[in-house]
């Protein structure tokens, strides 16, 4: 019971720390009860370092309310190093935080508790005996729907994940057939557009687990097939027609159309709203000219997602962008070049990438490439609306590739028990040493944490709470940032061997890189999702009581 009320009290005492230093960055970021992103920009480090500790916050709390003695160690573990972050972030910073320089050492004693070496070893020796980074807290039926995917990542993706990253070769077409026959495709489309989703809470939990158990057998083979069909297929069921929907969606379900997201640009980067490829009408149709990049499986893709300017007018920003679903025939290999009847082409070359291989990444240049009036979603009520469809299908990607981290973190973690039970060094195996043991109880401890938020928001995003895009973009910050240093800290316990590529350890360790790069990068995330959200809920709250002075500095 003394271990539950010492994470609850830690996590409760971050908590307050938290609201303070968003009180305190509202009272100069926020303008007329309204965010100043221009503001916000001119204090960007505590912006994201707040950002930073609040998701960890967050995840904290998530595992906390799981309940359980095996949880609050882990819980414990996690939050202790959530506090040491914060007092590194926050030393030397105090008014920049709104906080008194004796309020961190208010959390000495929750540091202390969390990182007690009797609590670091008793969480190592149950990490060192199962591999696991405690309970799942899963349903019956989710549990057999993980064993069913864990069961196919084991005997078709991981046999081959080495070859394809090595070869950097397309995937094989019988992995996306394989998972198109058990429905991989389909989670999150509604049974009446051919799919598995029947509503409720738990809606969006099977697909968090599924692309985790794809993940732990290889990102670039099998991982990241669910993230392109969760962007098309949440934009359309937002705001397609009842003919689009009737159209696209069983396809995707199936498995029969497979699809990339063409929205990044060259000149535009994570800056949605500065996108320039441009559409234009022409008759019936509309004409799309422009040069997109990272359209990762554009080339083996029927469909791609593409936000194109259909309003010329550039000073209006993202209100004038709308979003199209483009058929284009199937190509592999990595480069491609496709032409129309009418003279309309498509160009594309795959990116030379660290890691992440198998599905390739493209730049994509548009040249009057004509599509159909109904590639419009939603048609002539769609125009103007890309922006925020792009937005909302985000949130989900968001969560799906926080589930993608978990995955590459699970594997790293069961390699780094395994080569800590059987390497040996100075006569000992390094699972006796205490460096190596509280270095797995760390990894597990994280994972745990960000399996817990991921959980979370997966049923506020079936619930459509307001809360949802924030923590949405929480859980894919703190899980991509972690899924670097978990990976790291496998390789770095393989010594040499981590650094063979004959180990999967070293292909991890690359993969894990790309995380906190795309759908939405960690700093922008941070700033402009995060910490914006924080302090616009702080706006909120004041607008509605009537506050126009943020509280002194906390004690």
């Amino acid at each position: 019971m003394r271990m539950h009320d010492e994470v609850t009290s830690l996590i409760g005492e971050l908590e307050r720390i938290v609201e303070r230093a968003s009180v305190h960055l509202a009272s100069s970021s926020v303008v007329d009860g309204t965010v100043d992103p221009a503001r916000l920009d001119d204090d960007q480090v505590r912006a994201y370092d707040l950002a930073v500790v609040a998701s960890g916050v967050a995840a904290a709390a998530a595992l906390a309310a799981q309940g359980g003695d095996d949880v609050a160690r882990l819980a414990l573990v996690f939050a202790a190093e959530v506090a040491a972050d914060l007092t590194a972030r926050a030393a030397g910073r105090h008014d920049a935080w709104g906080l008194d320089a004796s309020v961190l050492g208010t959390l000495e004693e929750g540091i202390a508790a969390g990182r007690a070496s009797a609590l670091i070893d008793a969480v190592a020796e149950e990490v060192l005996a199962t591999s696991e980074a405690g309970p799942r807290h899963l349903s019956f039926e989710l549990e057999l729907v993980r064993s069913t995917f864990r069961r196919f990542s084991d005997e078709r993706v991981a046999p081959i994940a080495e070859h394809v990253h090595r070869s950097d070769e397309d995937l094989p077409e019988d992995i996306i057939t394989g998972l198109a026959e058990l429905g991989c495709f389909a989670l999150s489309i509604p049974e009446e557009h051919g799919g598995l989703a029947t509503g409720g809470d738990d809606e969006l939990v099977s697909m968090v687990v599924v692309t985790e158990e794809l993940s732990r057998g290889s990102l670039g083979v099998a991982g990241s097939l669910i993230t392109r069909p969760e962007i098309i297929g949440t934009a359309i069921l937002g705001g397609g027609t009842d003919a689009q929907r009737s159209s696209w969606l069983p396809r995707i379900a199936s498995g029969e159309a497979m699809c990339a997201v063409a929205v990044t640009e060259p000149d535009a980067g994570s800056d949605v709203g500065a996108v320039r490829m441009g559409a234009r009408r022409d008759g019936d149709g509309w004409v799309l000219d422009g040069v997109k990049t990272w359209c990762t499986f554009a080339g083996r893709a029927d469909l791609l997602l593409v936000l194109a300017r259909t309003d010329e007018d550039r000073s209006i920003g993202h209100r004038g962008l709308s979003l199209f679903v483009v058929e284009k025939p199937r190509r592999s290999g990595h480069a491609f070049e496709v032409v129309q009847e009418g003279g309309g082409r498509i160009e594309a070359r795959a990116i030379a990438t660290l890691g992440y291989r198998g599905m390739h990444s493209f730049e994509v240049a548009f040249h009057g490439w004509r599509v159909p009036g109904d590639a419009l979603i939603g048609g002539d009520e769609g125009l103007g609306r890309g922006f925020y469809l792009q937005m909302r299908a985000f949130a989900n990607a968001r969560l799906q590739t926080a589930a993608r981290a978990q995955g590459v973190m699970q594997a790293a973690l069961e390699a780094a028990v395994s080569h800590a039970r059987t390497r040996r060094a100075f006569g000992r195996s390094l699972a006796e040493f205490g460096l190596p043991r509280e270095r797995i109880a760390r990894m597990a401890a994280t994972l745990a944490a960000c399996r817990a938020l991921s959980l979370e928001v997966a049923r506020q995003l079936a619930r459509g709470g307001p809360e949802a895009q924030l923590t949405a973009s929480q859980v894919k910050q703190l899980a991509c940032r972690s899924a670097e240093w978990v990976t790291r800290e496998a390789q770095q316990l393989h010594g040499g061997y981590g650094y063979a590529e004959e180990y999967a350890v070293s292909r991890l360790f690359v993969d894990a890189r790309v995380l906190s790069i795309f759908e939405g990068a960690d700093e922008v995330l941070a700033i402009r999702v995060i910490a914006r959200g924080l302090v616009a809920s702080v706006a909120a709250r004041r607008t509605a009581s009537g506050a126009v002075r943020p509280p002194a500095a906390v004690g």
